[in-house]
């Protein structure tokens, strides 16, 4: 049995992970990349035996990578705002891993339906708290949190596609305007969700 190789499979996701934002997802074969690390290709194919196991493992790196960009101290209706925030400084400042996990279908990353939206843990717990917070129902603020993540990803899409252009405070408060909009026909009281969010 071949030993293991010196290269952390760490590293090799780490300098994809630089590929993929710098050239896209296109740019990295196993040749590329043991280029990039200035090695052959076996630690390469050792971690990942193949191309679909290396995207799985890269998904999952790049992921993380973006959800801890985009994770916020603060909680409830602060933390949504600033998670809306960080999904748009991604499609700016990182649109090739935008592309890659949110629009292209390259990462083989599905997120499921709708309702996940809004019932996947992290998400779960934003939706039970901005209730609390607001004095809502969490059917109400899942339904305002659920369109205001369709919203955003939407605009975020047509920003990395070259559809529009504008600049990040221009989304930004198109974003807070969508969002107040939402908040309105999910029938929340904005005065006092305003009164509590401070």
């Amino acid at each position: 049995m071949p030993s293991s190789p010196k290269i952390p499979k760490e590293t090799i996701l780490k300098i994809a992970l630089d590929m993929l934002i710098q050239d896209g997802y296109t740019s990295i074969t196993i040749q590329s990349l043991a280029k990039r690390i200035g090695c052959s290709t076996q630690p390469i194919s050792w971690h990942f035996g193949n191309m679909e196991n290396f995207r799985s493992a890269l998904t999952a790196y790049a992921l993380h990578y973006a959800n801890e960009k985009m994770l916020s101290a603060a909680k409830g209706m602060s933390a949504f705002s600033n998670v809306g925030k960080g999904y748009i400084d991604l499609a700016f400042d990182e649109p090739n891993l935008f592309r890659y996990l949110y629009m292209s279908g390259e990462s083989g990353y599905h997120a499921g339906g709708f309702d996940i939206l809004s019932t996947a843990e992290a998400n779960s717990v934003m939706v039970d708290q901005i209730a609390k917070q607001i004095g809502m129902s969490a059917g109400k603020v899942a339904s305002f949190f659920r369109n205001t993540i369709i919203y955003t990803h939407g605009l975020a899409c047509f920003l990395v596609s070259g559809l529009i252009k504008a600049s990040k405070e221009e989304v930004y408060a198109m974003v807070e305007q969508g969002a107040y909009g939402f908040l309105l026909q999910a029938g929340i009281d904005l005065k006092k969700g305003d009164n509590n969010e401070h």
